[in-house]
């Protein structure tokens, strides 16, 4: 199967970078989940779920997101999936956002977190 990574964390981009197709987002985890709508709605599937692992969207900054690299006829779950986890993130980011003025120490334990998540997901897809 043909993917590509939509991710803003960069140590997914250091490790799959030259293995995988990488789309670097600029932003934060909303910006991410924002893309891979735009992406959806032209009809790439999502391949893993936008809001997998137990952490928050208001916790963490980072977020990787398998996406299929060939369109689909059928994109109505992605649709449906996606626009859900946006409604979910931006309720928890309104409620509280964590994210802002993380220690160093914390930004790469949520780096290593993200990248075991999208690693999972790769290791699924191949």
């Amino acid at each position: 199967m043909a993917f590509r990574i939509v991710t803003n964390n960069p140590q997914v981009q250091e490790h799959f970078g030259e293995r995988h197709q990488i789309h670097w987002i600029e932003g934060n985890y909303l910006a991410v989940l924002e893309f891979v709508r735009d992406e959806v709605h032209r009809g790439y599937p999502v391949l893993t779920h936008p809001l997998s692992g137990s952490i928050k969207p208001n916790e963490t900054p980072y977020k990787s997101i398998l996406l299929d690299t060939e369109k689909d006829q059928e994109i109505s779950s992605s649709v449906i999936m996606i626009e859900d986890s946006i409604i979910t993130a931006k309720k928890f980011i309104e409620i509280r956002d964590r994210t802002v003025g993380l220690r160093q120490d914390l930004l790469q334990d949520f780096q290593e977190i993200d990248y075991q998540l999208i690693k999972s997901g790769i290791e699924s897809a191949l």
